[in-house]
């Protein structure tokens, strides 16, 4: 009875949230259900889990080529996904304070929505980052953090645009946005090869920008619980709480990467030596 009781309860909550479903979504690729989401992002971390095992007897991939492709081909989506939530809505009347989500069905409503659908989207996309890594056997690329937000970004998302698509939320994504545009930059130019090393000097940078991004995130939902705003205060918490989690891990990859003396280990004799740490801020890209 207890089971099912608990069983009932859950039925009952998700219910209860899918109350306040848009119906201007309802149709759109992927939004039917929850459930295809959260199978890719299970999938993608069995796939990272047995990545070593399947890599074992293979030489990594030279995917220089496509890798440039492939970045360049993001820095475009992340650019226009920035510009979209901009004349969409933070550039177009939006405030800084309390901004409930616009469900009507105008122009730039539907805007929104759009861009917010597309970045959800785009999430998936990104599992690509993780991917590559795999294939070219960088498994020091594949940390936790790096795992855990590529991971849990695509379901969160599907939330996010089922009930949410626009409003107070967005701000985040228009940061994160403007973040990867940067980043796949980066990675672009870093993908064509040594004679473009010197113009990547600024690679720490990108960390402090991530970092810049994750406090601003949560100055902007912390407001929240002090004033009052037609928007679901669970989205808050989340977003949140993600951002104070995030600020955390990045702080500690700064450290690590730039402040505590560099180490790397010799393969062959497995003797600790001097040294710099390799595409570190890939492997924390947010």
């Amino acid at each position: 009875m207890e089971h099912q009781s608990l069983l009932t309860k859950l039925v009952e909550g998700y219910n209860d949230i899918f109350k306040y479903a848009d119906p201007r979504v309802e149709n759109w690729f992927m939004m039917q259900s929850p459930i295809p989401s959260l199978l890719i992002c299970i999938g993608y971390f069995i796939f990272v889990w047995v990545s070593p095992s399947l890599m074992k007897n293979h030489k990594a991939y030279e995917l220089r080529n496509l890798l440039v492709v492939y970045n360049l081909a993001m820095v475009a989506l992340s650019t226009y996904i920035f510009y979209e939530f901009l004349m969409s809505g933070w550039l177009a009347g939006y405030s800084l304070g309390c901004q409930p989500v616009d469900y009507s069905n105008s122009p730039h409503a539907l805007r929104m929505a759009s861009v917010c659908w597309l970045f959800y989207i785009s999430k998936f996309i990104e599992l690509f980052d993780t991917i590559f890594f795999i294939l070219r056997k960088k498994f020091n690329q594949v940390s936790f953090l790096h795992v855990f937000h590529h991971g849990i970004m695509p379901i969160s998302w599907w939330f996010g645009v089922k009930l949410v698509p626009g409003g107070f939320g967005t701000f985040h994504s228009t940061l994160n946005s403007f973040i990867h545009l940067v980043m796949y930059t980066y990675y672009g130019l870093s993908a064509l090869g040594p004679a473009f090393q010197k113009y990547l000097w600024w690679k720490k940078y990108m960390t402090s920008m991530q970092m810049i991004q994750f406090i601003a995130v949560t100055i902007h939902s912390t407001q929240l619980l002090f004033i009052e705003c037609n928007y679901p205060k669970i989205f808050v918490y989340w977003i949140g709480f993600y951002a104070i989690i995030f600020l955390i891990m990045f702080a500690n990859f700064y450290v690590q990467a730039y402040l505590k003396p560099k180490t790397s280990v010799d393969i062959r004799t497995k003797k600790v030596m001097n040294g710099t740490s390799e595409n570190g801020a890939k492997a924390k890209s947010s």
